[in-house]
């Protein structure tokens, strides 16, 4: 009994001990804490925008006005949205949910991460107003005591409806009626629950789950809001249904100043980014790449259609931006060909440029593509396929190159293949979420940067008033081709733009590579592209319908019009240097009759020059496989045929040989000719058995290279003449040794 009396006593002089070092860990982290009134209230201040030159744009320096919405006037569903997903129980504690911190503890425990939070409306609006993003355990002190100060100060509708004027809904957008405006186009008060619910779904990831960006993801999350509406008995099972059929509808995003397209680009990049958009509402500078002049001429290029356009600078800077459809995903045809196909066949030395692939109908187990003018072009180089876009070829190459590889390359350029993506038509651009234009113009830059790939970007830097340094773009490329794939690539790009079908970009003197796609049928296109660089610059071009109505543009017409009229701004005073097209390659001959009968062998070092093609190849790729044709000629076995006893010799001719026939008999060897090979040879030896060979040789300078002499079946000459083999058995025996 005593002994239990004093482990009881010693177990409790502990826990006292542990709880009051907690207490004065506690007091000591957060001594210096107190909560400001004035943080609580959304203030106005300045974003101001810089462009790449360091000058203000002056038209996108805007005050944020202090537009907050008042509790009492809002729909209960809306705020009934709020408090299902972020907070059931608000309304029950006071400011802490014990329960769930305890069980946030123990998984963070267990994970070794502080990656649950627990937090409570309360305890949001307090990290969100007074402390950093930090996910430490003085960082969590600092909010428990900021959060009871605040409950004992301000009442519950108080505190949801400050939380409610300064949480961050992305794209710039804090306080509900900031996002009901630039969302829904309408006052907080006028939202019904389904957008509600899309709002407060927002809060968890705003760029991840943005209608704009990714509506698929934004509609599931909304439908888990609807849901715990309904788990919390704030909707009917009938209206829950109900609100679960109605479709994500959201405004159209406003266009204020010639800027905008760009601005709106920034704010969707600066979302991306690992930055606690708090401090961003205290006001900061936000430095851009945008240059002016380039931006004015992509915002007065006129067509008839939706529109997007992009310019990026070598150091990945975005130095204009337009779009009529944001960063929608489309379908990007043909432009996927360089990079998810022939690039990474040739890295891998599957092909050449001149590899030659027989363009004729093919089946994959029902799948038969077709080229666009519906025919067939026999064998063509894979350079020809680029420069016309041939479609058949490129699906023999993916299934070359295999998907897996193919995926490979795409998770390279940043590109995520959906798995129903899996399948030759790839090749072609089918996909079904498609790309955006900065991520099929990015993928294109890596050829003019020797093989390096990094997402291009509009931000440079941004800094808080006070000069502190938020957030600076330090690109680090990764390797994803080789120098001489991106040579081997420029060089067939630069002709597509001279003959193939960006044909209308030939007019310039300095290197434009080039590459279009068109989606559609004979009904009209839905999308067209011209993915264009030279050594400094690349530049995208979309045109299209955003509701998928058919058109009549195309990638080699209005886009390539687009493209012309950017690059004589770009290039208006100074032209831009060469295209790299020799880095990681080298010049190799291969064997000419060799590459006509399919096959690419080097030439024999001896071989004469017509008989040479010079080809550039990568420094890995050069053909291993050397031809000896000449300096070990090589023949078939020459026919031979007795006729009113002349001799025939018959011999398929193979150019550039010479050859001599030997006639022996009776253990003499005769040289009966020595020369080119005529027709046919024939010869008119005297009664008796002969044996004839033939040996091939090439004629190098002085010297001779012979070839294995061919000795051909014993003839016999006498009478009719015949070939000894169909005289009578009797005559070829050994009576001798019988």
């Amino acid at each position: 009994m005593i002994k239990f009396i004093k482990i009881t006593l010693i177990v409790l002089i502990s826990l006292l001990i542990s709880v009051f070092a907690l207490w004065i860990s506690f007091t000591v982290a957060t001594r210096e804490v107190y909560l400001d009134a004035d943080k609580l209230i959304k203030s106005e201040e300045t974003i101001t925008f810089y462009d790449d030159f360091g000058n203000e744009i002056t038209s996108a320096s805007l005050k944020r006005k202090a537009k907050s919405v008042e509790l009492k006037k809002l729909d209960k569903n809306t705020i009934n949205a709020f408090i299902a997903s972020e907070d059931k129980s608000f309304y029950d504690h006071k400011g802490l949910n014990y329960k769930r911190m305890l069980k946030a503890l123990y998984k963070n425990i267990v994970s070794g991460s502080f990656k649950e939070g627990a937090s409570t409306i309360s305890q949001q609006l307090i990290k969100n107003t007074h402390l950093t993003g930090d996910k430490t355990i003085r960082r969590k002190l600092k909010e428990i005591r900021l959060t009871k100060q605040l409950e004992k100060k301000y009442g519950k509708d108080e505190i949801l409806e400050m939380y409610l004027n300064t949480i961050y809904f992305g794209h710039n957008c804090y306080g509900l009626e900031s996002a009901a405006e630039f969302y829904f186009d309408k006052n907080a008060e006028d939202l019904n629950v389904e957008e509600s619910a899309t709002l407060a779904g927002l809060l968890i990831s705003p760029n991840n789950f943005s209608p704009f960006k990714h509506p698929d993801k934004c509609l599931k999350r909304r439908n888990i809001v609807l849901k715990a509406m309904k788990d919390c008995a704030f909707l009917s099972q009938k209206d829950y249904e109900t609100a679960l059929k109605s479709p994500i509808q959201v405004a159209e995003p406003s266009s204020h100043s010639d800027n905008s397209g760009y601005l709106s680009a920034v704010f969707d990049e600066l979302d991306e980014k690992d930055i606690n958009f708090y401090s961003l509402s205290e006001g900061c500078k936000i430095y851009t790449y945008l240059q002016p002049e380039l931006q004015k001429t992509v915002e007065n290029i006129e067509n008839q259609c939706d529109g997007a356009y992009i310019i990026t600078s070598k150091n990945g800077g975005v130095n204009a931006f337009k779009s009529s459809i944001g960063n929608s995903k489309r379908q990007p045809g043909s432009t996927v060909k360089p990079i998810l196909v022939y690039g990474p066949a040739i890295e891998e030395k599957i092909l050449y440029p001149f590899t030659q692939i027989d363009d004729a109908k093919t089946d994959y187990n029902g799948y038969c593509p077709e080229n666009n003018d519906k025919k067939f072009h026999g064998k063509v180089t894979i350079s020809e396929c680029i420069k016309k876009s041939y479609n058949i070829p490129a699906v023999k190459t993916l299934n070359s190159l295999t998907l897996d590889k193919c995926e490979k390359y795409a998770n390279s350029l940043n590109l995520h293949i959906a798995d129903e993506d899996k399948n030759l038509a790839l090749a072609l651009g089918g996909m079904k979420y498609g790309l955006n234009l900065k991520e099929l113009t990015d993928c294109y830059s890596v050829f003019n940067n020797n093989g390096y790939f990094s997402p291009s970007s509009f931000i440079k830097k941004i800094t808080k008033n006070n000069g502190d340094v938020i957030y600076e773009n330090t690109r680090k490329g990764k390797k994803v081709f080789s120098s001489g794939t991106c040579s081997l690539m420029n060089e067939m790009l630069i002709e597509t733009a001279k003959t193939g079908t960006a044909r209308k970009l030939n007019e310039f003197d300095y290197d434009v590579a080039c590459k279009t796609g068109t989606c559609g049928n004979e009904s009209g296109n839905t999308d067209a592209y011209a993915i264009s660089y030279t050594s400094e610059h690349a530049i995208g071009v979309w045109q299209g319908d955003k509701n998928n109505k058919r058109l009549k543009v195309t990638g080699g017409n209005e886009c390539c019009d687009c493209i012309k009229t950017i690059l004589k701004t770009l290039y208006r005073n100074s032209v831009p240097k060469k295209l790299d097209t020799e880095s990681g390659t080298k010049t190799v001959g291969i064997d000419l009759n060799d590459y006509e009968n399919g096959k690419i062998i080097l030439a024999d070092e001896i071989s004469p020059i017509a008989n040479v093609k010079y080809v550039k190849v990568s420094d890995g790729a050069v053909p291993k496989e050397v031809s000896e044709k000449f300096s070990r000629p090589v023949i078939s076995k020459p026919e031979i045929s007795v006729e009113n006893d002349r001799v025939k010799l018959h011999l398929c001719q193979t150019e550039y040989y010479s050859y001599i026939i030997n006639r022996a008999t009776n253990g003499k060897k005769t040289v009966i000719y020595d020369g080119k090979w005529p027709d046919t040879f024939i010869d008119k030896p005297t009664n008796g058995n002969y044996v004839y060979s033939v040996q091939p040789y090439y004629s190098y300078g002085k010297e001779k290279h012979f070839g294995e002499e061919i000795f051909l079946p014993p003839v016999f000459i006498g009478g009719s003449g015949s070939l000894q083999n169909d005289l009578p058995d009797i005559i070829h025996k050994d009576w001798l040794n019988l």
